[in-house]
This record gives structure tokens, sequence and C-alpha cells, in this order.
């Protein structure tokens, strides 16, 4: 069974950064995509960012500028470097990783974006 297993969440005030990693327990070639979502209280989730097998990267206009998503190959991991946070970033992020007919979740990461 395949896991992704996050990590870097935390707290951090107004314009700070945060890394969200996201290791997977196969290779991330045997994805179809992967890519970070979130879910702030009373709100639905939100795909932030996505990355395709061939590299190719896309972003919520919200975020864009400020995250960047990224991957190691040899580590079976991805990353998300989030810069210029906002309160509005505060959300659980969940990594989540597309085979062809099904999704892989993580568990969830907290970030909170505070003074």
């Amino acid at each position: 069974q395949v896991q992704l297993v996050e990590s870097g969440g935390g707290l951090v005030q107004p314009g700070g950064s945060l890394r969200l990693s996201c290791a997977a327990s196969e290779t991330i070639f045997s994805f179809y995509s992967m890519g970070w979502y979130r879910q702030a209280p009373g709100k639905q989730r939100e795909l932030v960012a996505t990355i395709l097998i061939g590299g190719f990267t896309e972003y919520i206009d919200s975020v864009k500028g400020r995250f960047t998503l990224s991957r190691d190959n040899a580590k079976n991991t991805v990353y998300l470097q989030m810069n210029s946070l906002k309160p509005e970033d505060t959300a659980v992020y969940y990594c989540n990783a597309k085979k062809s007919s099904y999704d892989i979740w993580g568990q969830g990461t907290q970030v909170t974006v505070s003074s």
C-alpha cells in the first residue's frame, strides 16, 4: 500500500516561510501527478499546487510567486516552499498523489500563519 508521509508544518508569523515535504513509499514516477491541497476551517479542500510526471507545475493564483513546488526524484519526495506567508494561508495541507484510477492522500500537516 502506497503511503505519503508529510512533514514541515508549524506556526509562522506573517511574511515568514515554511517548507513542506511529502515522501512517497514508492517511486514518484508511478504517479500521474503529485501535489498539495489545503483545507481551512469551514472551507472546502482546494488544490494549491501540482506537478505532473513530466515536471510541469501549476499553482492557484493566490500563491503564484510565493509558493514553489519541486521534487527530488532520488528521494521520492516533493516539496512545497512557501514564502511571504499570509494569515489566509492558514490551513491543513495535504499531500496528494494520483494514479490512473485513484488518489492517495497524506495525513495532513497544520500550517498556521499568525502574529
